[in-house]
């Protein structure tokens, strides 16, 4: 757990904040791809390796935001 709590330290907010909003939602037209992926997800058609893969790349900066603010808010406390 230590070793995650000084990877998480590493990334500095407007990092974190660029990543989510570059890599995480582009490309952005016609829709972010990962909106693109979740709906695949949810209609149970994301099959394709490929797609699971662009999946997990688009929802990394996003889940690197939810453990940051976690860690952020279990420190607060």
């Amino acid at each position: 757990m230590e070793q995650l709590t000084q990877i998480l330290d590493q990334f500095s907010w407007p990092i974190v904040i660029i990543a989510c909003l570059t890599l995480g939602l582009a490309p952005f037209v016609p829709e972010p791809h990962i909106w693109e992926k979740l709906k695949m997800l949810v209609a149970g058609t994301l099959i394709k390796p490929i797609d699971i893969f662009d999946l997990l790349m688009h929802a990394a900066p996003f889940l690197l935001a939810a453990l940051k603010l976690a860690l952020t808010v279990l420190r607060a406390e």
